[in-house]
């Protein structure tokens, strides 16, 4: 949501000449005829300045053109095209898309563009703009947006809707995780998709997890299935739904403890236009981990699973939470029995792979062997994500702001990107699009932009071999 949405600007000449304007809840005020500066505010307004009807046809009336500006932006920089692998499939049988999507500035080429300077890449405008921070949809506004099959599957399950009147959806379908996804757990291996190829949602989980999950487990799972009040989705009127909502639920991003793709931006950062859109990540294998949260840098999943609660879910601000109706969890039992479920969520198997994370010879292609060995070498790739699971648990700033000047874009500043997680490449090719943005849409556009940043100068048939590589982990 926007820190300068509906400003409430209000003005009156006070009896010794001095006009006061307030702005988001500070007041500034200048001698008559003069003009007042605006006041530096981290806090949203809290009093509603239009009704609901006013807000929602104004929004409603101008969502086109906005979605219009964001996937012009979207074909500017990619290849939308759908262009499925013929022999690599996700959870079950969607197809992966295969390809570098980005597009290249006018003449040049990949290798070409290897071979230059940070310095030449800035001063001549040439970094791929699919390589640039992506912009919520509607970066001004800003809010959770879930993608069609979310919505329609919970309107279907428990007549809940997370459709928003003001924008939608922007990615195409083709380019997210296999909805729903698969749900392993690491207590029962030899179930495997534990999900039965459904969507968990309130109507269904204990009908397939009792005699499953132990009592806290079970609960921990109900309450990540429970929707709580949220931004955009919650009972008064400042709301992005039709109807007052009860609000979304942990899953409904993480659906089946994976992803769906949803996103969302950064409560962390201020002003409006330096936030970072945040694609959701799957929770797989999260009892591996030690750092949680793209970029927040949460020490455990019980810091998270508060967190998003508390704060995640009102843009990091306490103020406009308890307006709309925050539900803290009691860390001792609601929050331990969500993080004690959260800890059994697996990876998808790896059937390739031994148990030391590295791929078995008489199971792995030819292809795949030397893609370890680039991704081992001279991709530089295991500097971060080391084996057994492919991260090394801390945070790197890869600083990719020295390829390219800082500017604006459909809301958002083209900035520096910061520190991010090593996030786990097991199963990665199940969980597109990636970076913690979702900037770059296939596996062969996270090589050719790796290879860029980090001047690794790989060869056409090594970043082949790479891919292939990654989708068998």
């Amino acid at each position: 949501m926007s820190d300068f949405k509906r400003l409430g600007v209000v003005t009156g000449v006070l009896s010794f000449g001095i006009v006061g304007i307030c702005l988001l809840g500070n007041c500034v005020f200048s001698a008559a005829g003069q003009e007042a500066q605006p006041v530096k505010n981290s806090y949203m307004p809290v009093d509603d300045k239009e009704s609901f009807a006013a807000v929602h046809d104004r929004m409603a009336a101008a969502k086109a053109g906005i979605m219009k500006r964001q996937m012009d932006l979207l074909q500017e920089r990619y290849d939308l095209r759908d262009r499925p692998s013929k022999d690599a499939v996700m959870d079950r049988t969607k197809p992966v898309q295969e390809g570098v999507r980005v597009i290249l500035p006018a003449g040049v080429t990949w290798d070409a563009l290897a071979r230059m300077t940070s310095d030449e890449i800035r001063n001549k405008d040439l970094f791929p703009k699919g390589f640039l921070p992506l912009p919520h949809a509607n970066h001004p506004e800003g809010g959770m947006v879930f993608p069609a099959q979310e919505i329609q599957e919970m309107l279907k399950q428990e007549n809940r809707d997370l459709t928003r009147f003001d924008l939608d959806f922007d990615i195409p379908e083709r380019f997210l995780p296999e909805f729903p996804p698969a749900m392993y757990l690491t207590t029962r291996p030899d179930l495997g998709d534990v999900s039965q190829g459904q969507l968990v949602t309130m109507s269904n989980y204990y009908e397939l997890f009792s005699g499953i999950l132990n009592p806290k487990q079970l609960e921990g799972l109900r309450l990540l299935l429970t929707p709580f009040a949220q931004q955009q989705f919650n009972e008064t009127v400042d709301r992005r739904s039709e109807k007052p909502s009860r609000g979304v639920t942990c899953f409904d991003c993480h659906a089946n403890g994976g992803t769906n793709g949803a996103f969302h931006l950064v409560g962390d950062i201020r002003p409006q236009e330096f936030r970072h859109r945040i694609e959701t990540p799957a929770l797989r294998g999260v009892n591996i981990q030690r750092l949680f949260g793209s970029q927040r840098a949460l020490k455990t999943i019980e810091d998270f699973t508060e967190f998003e609660q508390r704060a995640a879910y009102f843009d990091g601000d306490q103020v406009i939470a308890a307006k709309k109706g925050v539900n803290p969890l009691e860390r001792g039992s609601q929050v331990h029995s969500m993080a004690e479920f959260e800890d059994i969520l697996d990876f998808p198997p790896a059937p390739k792979f031994g148990w030391d994370g590295k791929l078995d010879p008489t199971k792995a292609t030819a292809a795949e062997l030397r893609g370890q060995d680039v991704f081992f070498g001279k991709g530089q790739c295991a500097s971060c994500h080391s084996t057994p699971y492919y991260t090394d648990n801390t945070m790197h700033d890869l600083h990719a702001e020295r390829f390219y000047k800082q500017h604006m874009e459909n809301g958002m500043m083209m900035a520096h990107d910061g520190a991010i997680k090593t996030f786990p490449l097991r199963g990665i090719k199940d969980t597109p699009p990636y970076m913690h943005d979702g900037r770059l849409l296939t596996l062969d556009d996270t090589v050719e932009y790796f290879n860029l940043v980090l001047g690794t100068k790989l060869t056409d048939q090594e970043k082949k071999d790479l891919v292939a590589f990654m989708r068998a982990l």
